[in-house]
């Protein structure tokens, strides 16, 4: 129904005239409107249905091939001084990339359906989430967003109510690469995506909202959003603490948030709640705590790679309400991914016959949409108005040397450093190279919506009086031997680094102190169960000094990468640990 609020009637009525769809239809989210939807996708091959046995109201997406992941270099911040945007960005003047857009945009919704997509970031009622609306003319899009947000008719109320929202306008356009942009105006909430389907190029709820806009917009009123998992754990006693967590994209924030705790520990009580899997915005609290919300309500997941091995409470939400996203399928028409242990691929994801020599089934991007409610760990208090309090915040990356398995910062100027100076090898959730050692500043090097410099300093100013803020750790599961194999085990057995985690945060473990953090002491660990050589822990929990100097020497270089607008604090901080190393 269209909306009672003038500006966003006014907004709506102004991209229709430029973009000239056939009819514009405004998104209620309701069940009936997603099964048109769903029919429309079926009959024009947008979608394609799974096996209704095994996977009932199940489909699957096949994007176009040239559309398989974010792209870094065609995604743009937008503000009035390229210096707000900063070197962690790419820039472009608003006028001009609007001029750019509005000519990619003029008449390209010609035989086509525009939806108005209103939508809320968090649970509905939380004074902690903020809303948007995206206009998009694809229904793939729609239905993504149903389960992505709290999408249609409550969101349009609560936009009505509220008077302000993000701007989001998306068009697949001709998918054409070399037309391909995505847009963001800070200072005007905005965001324009334009040639692309994917992910996070077309849901501009997910990336572009929740991290890109929301980070502007958390320094302007006083948050923090950021690209984090919120995990609950709960120890024998029956107290749960409450840990966000930042890996960059696809070095297992899912796996960790959906964690099913070993054996022994499943055996003394403990239990693992999910929040979210991906963002976390952090508000502080009366109480002086943080307090953290999921803006997001359901999982965009990295399919390859996720099995009853790796991350089984995922595979048991997939059986059911899923859209897939460049999976290959079984003859019997099941979803079939890399790391799969069961089934195998009769076509991979652009639907040819499967030829190991020729593609891998499922592109390694490859993705699944489904509800946060379908996965068994799964908490209620995702829904908490007041978010939940936290005890810890935790950094981590893919560091095959140097990174011990967990380190405690000392306080929160160096927790700010270590989450700064965090680098990690890419993945192929980028397109790019894989492999190779970047830093990724809280892991939000795709993401910060303004210049890193300002974004540290932001960080840095929660701490004041009164501040009852989460301790800061860093992990790496990803230490590699001289053969080149893990030397951790990872995936449930990452609960035994969290307890320590959580001891630390509750005053009841010691640590060893060193120059770069505090490190636990091998007997300090629970290892019980696991094939763990003594020399290898010692190793996971060793520093290597020498490293170390020129690890800090790498961070002072990049630190000046963003001149005035890095604060004094993070490089006195640096400078001090660089003195106690030498």
């Amino acid at each position: 129904m269209p909306s009672q609020l003038a500006s966003l009637k006014q907004w709506v009525d102004d991209v229709a005239r430029l973009t000239q769809p056939d009819q514009v239809h405004w998104c209620d989210g309701s069940d009936a409107e997603n099964a048109v939807l769903v029919e429309r996708m079926l009959a024009n091959g947008d979608l394609l249905k799974l096996n209704e046995q095994t996977h009932p109201n199940c489909h699957l997406h096949r994007s176009s091939p040239q559309d398989v992941a974010r792209v870094e270099h065609l995604t743009f911040v937008c503000t009035r001084d390229p210096a707000d945007a900063g070197p962690n960005n790419h820039w472009m003047e608003p006028a001009e990339a609007h001029a750019q857009m509005d000519a990619l945009y003029a008449g390209c919704m010609r035989g086509r359906t525009m939806y108005v997509v209103p939508y809320c970031m968090g649970p509905i009622d939380s004074p902690l989430s903020r809303c948007g609306v995206e206009i998009t003319d694809s229904p793939y899009v729609v239905a993504n967003m149903r389960i992505m947000t709290r999408m249609g008719a409550a969101a349009q109320a609560r936009i009505e109510r509220e008077g302000s929202f993000v701007k989001g306008l998306h068009s697949i356009g001709e998918l054409d690469p070399n037309r391909r942009f995505i847009m963001h105006f800070p200072e005007e909430l905005a965001i324009q995506s334009f040639g692309s389907g994917y992910g996070g190029n077309a849901l501009l709820g997910k990336k572009c909202h929740a991290l890109r806009i929301a980070s502007y917009q958390a320094r302007t009123e006083g948050w923090l959003a950021e690209h984090m998992l919120i995990v609950g754990i709960e120890n024998p006693q029956g107290e749960t603490h409450y840990v966000a967590a930042a890996f960059p994209s696809a070095c297992g924030k899912t796996n960790l948030a959906m964690l099913i705790p070993p054996e022994g520990y499943r055996r003394d009580g403990w239990k693992v709640w999910t929040v979210g899997d991906d963002i976390c915005w952090m508000h502080p609290g009366a109480d002086g705590r943080l307090y953290a919300i999921n803006p997001e309500a359901g999982f965009f997941g990295v399919a390859p790679g996720t099995s009853e091995k790796t991350n089984a409470n995922a595979m048991a939400m997939l059986n059911h309400d899923a859209i897939f996203t460049n999976v290959g399928v079984t003859a019997d028409n099941q979803p079939w991914w890399e790391g799969m242990t069961t089934g195998a691929p009769a076509q991979d994801w652009q639907g040819r016959p499967y030829d190991k020599a020729v593609s891998p089934a499922a592109h390694p991007n490859a993705r699944f949409t489904v509800s946060a409610k379908q996965c068994p760990s799964y908490t209620d208090k995702a829904e908490d108005p007041q978010g939940v309090p936290l005890s810890a915040i935790v950094f981590g990356g893919r560091r095959a040397s140097l990174v011990p398995l967990v380190l405690e910062a000392r306080d929160w100027t160096h927790g700010v450093l270590v989450g700064a100076s965090m680098a990690s090898e890419t993945t192929a959730a980028a397109t790019g190279a894989v492999g190779v050692v970047r830093r990724d500043s809280m892991a939000m090097k795709p993401f910060a919506g303004y210049n890193f410099g300002d974004y540290f300093a932001h960080w840095l100013s929660f701490d004041k009086p009164g501040a009852k803020l989460p301790k800061i750790f860093q992990v790496n599961w990803f230490r590699k031997d001289a053969d080149g194999k893990f030397m951790w085990p990872g995936f449930g057995d990452n609960l035994r680094v969290l307890e320590w985690v959580l001891k630390r945060a509750t005053g009841q473990a010691g640590a060893l102190e060193t120059p770069v953090g505090n490190l636990p002491k091998p007997s300090d660990l629970n290892t019980e169960g696991l094939d763990l050589t003594a020399s290898t822990l010692e190793q996971l929990l060793s520093i290597d000094r020498e490293g170390y100097r020129a690890e800090m020497a790498s961070i002072g270089e990049y630190l000046d990468e963003f001149g005035d607008r890095t604060p004094a604090a993070l490089k006195a901080e640096r400078a001090k640990i660089a003195a106690q190393l030498a």
